[in-house]
């Protein structure tokens, strides 16, 4: 099964506008395909694929519980906690739940076996298929949650294997988040947008992939007359971009309808059939 991920630096660049059609189209190739929704703090591709849930389970975090009664305030759990996430008092060891990871280490590192893990449901992720047949699934984060990284790799490993390609929905930005959705991944595609905000965020999440040695391409949504000056400074990034997709008021009006492009209009159909060609040949 080969792993697509697409990401961009920010919020509102048209991730789920590239992840929802690409699917589609490959459905319609014939092509077994997977969709996975892994921005869990914000999960929207379900608004255009008609996703028919078949399995929900919740997301769990254990979180250390100290029993005050063996506690002996050595210190040993709050000097090796990375994330800060143990405070020893004069009369009380705490616990400041949304700062940690639930690595497990203070539990096996305590010598007087005073730190047992409860579960704490964090999330949950639903999988099933969308109308049109292929596989679907997504990761929803607990309101007030600090992190999704467990919901996105739950939501990655319980997903089926059975699909020839699946399509990863990312997180905006290039966070741990973004970390997780792109791990073990062939190949990423990066949407931006021809705006300052937008080349600056493309640096970064350019940094990303290049840093985790995943082979990548770059989409423009958006792209107007004006726009070639931004295809320059990207080649600059040592980025090649393999399709743009205008700035289209009828783009625009199909998406806030919930509707695909590739659908809608299907003169926009070749764009995103260059897009296929180009993971096809697995961004050679």
């Amino acid at each position: 099964m080969r792993s697509l991920t697409v990401v961009s630096g920010k919020g509102g660049t048209g991730k789920t506008l590239f992840s929802t059609n690409l699917a589609w189209l490959f459905h319609q190739k014939g092509v077994a395909t997977q969709l996975l929704d892994v921005d869990a703090e914000e999960p929207n591709a379900s608004l255009f694929v008609q996703f028919i849930p078949i399995r929900t389970q919740p997301v769990e975090k254990l979180i250390p519980h100290i029993d005050e009664s063996l506690c002996d305030r050595c210190g040993l759990c709050m000097k090796e906690c990375q994330f800060s996430a143990i405070t020893i008092a004069p009369k009380k060891t705490a616990v400041l739940a949304p700062l940690c990871h639930g690595c497990g280490l203070c539990a096996r590192l305590c010598p007087q076996k005073a730190i047992t893990e409860l579960p704490k449901t964090i999330g949950n992720i639903r999988l099933g298929k969308t109308q049109e047949g292929f596989s679907f699934g997504e990761g929803i984060l607990n309101i007030g949650e600090p992190s999704a990284v467990p919901v996105i790799r739950q939501l990655k490993n319980l997903a089926p294997k059975d699909a020839q390609i699946r399509i990863l929905d990312a997180p905006p930005g290039a966070s741990c988040s973004v970390v997780e959705s792109l791990s073990g991944s062939d190949s990423a595609l990066l949407v931006t947008e021809p705006t300052p905000f937008g080349l600056h965020d493309l640096r970064a999440a350019i940094a990303v992939v290049s840093e985790m040695k995943i082979p990548f391409k770059v989409v423009i949504n958006r792209f107007d007359a004006g726009s070639s000056e931004y295809v320059e400074k990207i080649r600059h990034l040592d980025a090649e971009v393999i399709a743009t997709l205008p700035f289209d008021r009828k783009i625009a009006s199909v998406y806030a309808e919930g509707k695909l492009v590739v659908k809608e209009l299907p003169k926009y159909l070749p764009v995103f059939e260059r897009i296929i060609e180009a993971i096809g040949r697995g961004f050679a």
